[in-house]
């Protein structure tokens, strides 16, 4: 994963998920759209499944859905949150525990808060 994360991503990091759309073409034979790929790392679902008391097929469930929404076109990093609203709306439906932009929002205030009590205000 962090091997792809690298190549496709320009980013060193090992990930738990990734999503790959496929190109689009005017040219399909069928009318079955092929919408694209996701790789999940299996390692990081089952310590993100043990850490966070749920299951590890609901931890792929959980992944699945946002490399799926990745694929739809969805990006939680520019969309002001629209990924995030959907992502949570579905993970109700489907009864799915904390999706991947609601774990990231929680940590992101946690890190915030601790980081103003022990440093003050942070500077660029």
């Amino acid at each position: 994963m962090r091997a792809l994360n690298l190549r496709f991503r320009g980013k060193d990091k090992v990930t738990d998920v990734l999503s790959f759309p496929a190109e689009s073409s005017s040219n399909r034979s069928s009318s079955r759209a092929f919408a694209g790929e996701i790789a999940i790392s299996a390692d990081i679902a089952r310590k993100n499944a043990a850490h966070l008391g749920h299951s590890l097929a609901d931890e792929i469930r959980v992944l699945a859905l946002h490399g799926i929404l990745h694929l739809a076109g969805f990006d939680h990093e520019r969309d002001n949150g629209q990924m995030a609203r959907k992502e949570a709306r579905l993970r109700e439906v489907l009864k799915l525990p904390a999706t991947l932009t609601e774990r990231a929002n929680r940590n992101h205030r946690a890190a915030a808060k601790t980081r103003t009590h022990r440093a003050g205000p942070r500077t660029a």
